[in-house]
């Protein structure tokens, strides 16, 4: 397929998003952009937060872990489901209770300006490392098999990402989002399905026996049962759990857009529907990374054995090089499959983009004008004086955002949802254990000192996932390293707390 032809088609989805962002930003204020004017429609909202919540991570990498582990990371998925339940019927209905905004807000009104501001700087760290690594994935993806073959430089490209994002998001913000992530998520729901049918009928296979040649090759075990390994299934599920509760419940990006829908009956309808939507989408994207691995084997593509926990996995060789993570989804879908695939699995590839930065742009705006700057506390300010202020700190953080995707492609990293999986433990932890220690308990907390415990957290994890070897029994610390953090965070606070 002609780099040409492909790249038009990511010229014409854009010129999609822009149309759609600038019917949905007329009359648009600060109001506007940060909560939407609390007008957004459930149903738009829940569909939406598939694209935002799955992003270029599991679009590729999701599909490349099965020949490495199975349908293992179906465990977190479990885990997932739990922890959506819990924000549902717990965090959401404080939030409108207390009619937040900005989510951290709250811990404002339960300890103070100190731990406000810590929680919200902990978001802004986290939301920008993650959101920037799901962008360098995708952006890398795209030069690799497009933009090089027409000359165009990493940093070039990168740069003309960025400002595709800004053009659209700069003045609607949450109310375009919602829509251009509706947009943006059936793309790439149309891109796995197409790709999931085709790979079955091109193998004339049907779904339970395409399971059975999985099973056959050792790609299809899910629960693992070693107490001391990484991936055991308790771990998994758990940690699934709490991701949610921290990635989810206590981030503004995810949470800017449910508090921007009219009730809490209708933000509940959308989270429980968003939850059972996700686990049948991450099923399919372990179904299709299963399914990539017989079309290559049914095509006569080289494999080859190697061990990966002490199991015999069978990986994709292309000219000596080993195709298993993140590059056997594009690898297959640019070189082996047919053209018109191609060009869905760019679309899939870009509707996968866009939500992992545009929406994490707008909540890094939001949080940082209303929770660090205080802008909408600050009576001096007049409305185009705040517009002025939140344009400035929106073309900073994507100035941010091209700075960090030059990091990461520096890194040049092949794992990429392990590297955002040990982000969030460090990041979403201090978050866990503040909002824990203000939901569980009734206890005042000495202000000055909550910063200094919420760093002290995540530096002892580190020091103990770095020192592994130590602890008995061989024993490896995976995914439940956000609740190790979160409970060291909750401990730190109640040694510096008091009784109301």
């Amino acid at each position: 397929m002609s780099p040409i032809i492909l790249f038009s088609f990511i010229l014409a989805y854009f010129l999609l998003l822009l149309g759609v962002a600038f019917y949905t930003s007329r009359n648009s204020t600060n109001e506007t952009f940060f909560i939407g004017n609390k007008s957004s429609n459930w149903m738009l909202v829940a569909f939406g937060m598939i694209g935002t919540s799955l992003s270029g991570v599991t679009f590729i990498s999701v599909p490349g872990t099965v020949g490495l582990a199975g349908f293992s990371y179906f465990q977190v998925v479990l885990g997932y489901f739990i922890g959506y339940f819990v924000v549902a019927y717990v965090l959401l209905p404080l939030y409108y209770k207390l009619n937040l905004t900005s989510i951290y807000n709250y811990l404002d009104q339960r300890f103070g300006l100190h731990a406000y501001k810590t929680g919200a700087l902990f978001f802004i760290l986290s939301r920008t490392l993650g959101a920037t690594l799901r962008l360098y994935l995708v952006i890398n993806v795209m030069q690799l098999f497009i933009l090089d073959k027409m000359g165009v430089p990493f940093h070039v490209t990168s740069v003309i990402i960025l400002l595709m994002i800004l053009l659209y998001t700069f003045k609607g913000g949450v109310k375009t989002i919602v829509w251009t992530d509706t947009l943006q998520t059936f793309f790439m729901l149309l891109a796995l399905v197409v790709c999931v049918g085709y790979i079955l009928a091109d193998l004339n296979l049907s779904f339970s026996a395409a399971m059975n040649k999985l099973s056959e090759q050792n790609f299809t075990p899910v629960f693992n049962t070693d107490v001391n390994n990484k991936k055991f299934f308790l771990k998994q599920i758990i940690g699934g759990a709490f991701i949610t509760i921290s990635m989810t419940g206590l981030d503004q990006e995810m949470m800017q857009k449910n508090i921007s829908v009219r009730t809490l009956g209708d933000s509940q309808k959308n989270m429980l529907t968003f939850s059972t939507i996700m686990v049948l989408v991450n099923f399919l994207f372990l179904l299709l990374g299963g399914l990539l691995y017989l079309y290559a084997i049914n095509k006569g593509a080289s494999f080859q054995q190697v061990m990966a926990d002490g199991k015999n996995i069978t990986q994709f060789v292309v000219d000596g090089k080993n195709m298993a993570g993140d590059d056997l989804f594009p690898s297959l879908a640019m070189q082996y499959l047919p053209g018109f695939i191609s060009i869905i699995f760019i679309i899939g590839l870009i509707s996968a983009l866009f939500p992992s930065a545009d929406g994490a742009i707008t909540a890094l705006t939001s949080s940082f004008c209303i929770d660090i700057l205080g802008i909408q506390r600050n009576e001096k300010l007049n409305e185009p004086q705040r517009s002025r202020t939140r344009l400035t700190v929106h073309l900073t953080f994507a100035i941010i955002f091209l700075l960090m995707v030059f990091f990461f492609k520096a890194l040049n990293n092949k794992s990429i949802i392990t590297i955002l999986l040990d982000i969030a433990g460090y990041t979403y932890g201090p978050l866990l254990g503040l909002f824990a220690f203000g939901i569980l308990t009734k206890r005042k907390l000495s202000g000055k000192w909550v910063p200094v415990m919420c760093t002290a957290a995540p530096l002892v994890c580190y020091y103990l996932q770095q020192n592994t070897s130590s602890l008995p029994g061989n024993y490896q610390i995976g995914i439940e390293m956000l609740i190790i953090n979160g409970l060291m965070t909750f401990g730190g606070l109640w040694a510096i707390s008091k009784k109301a």
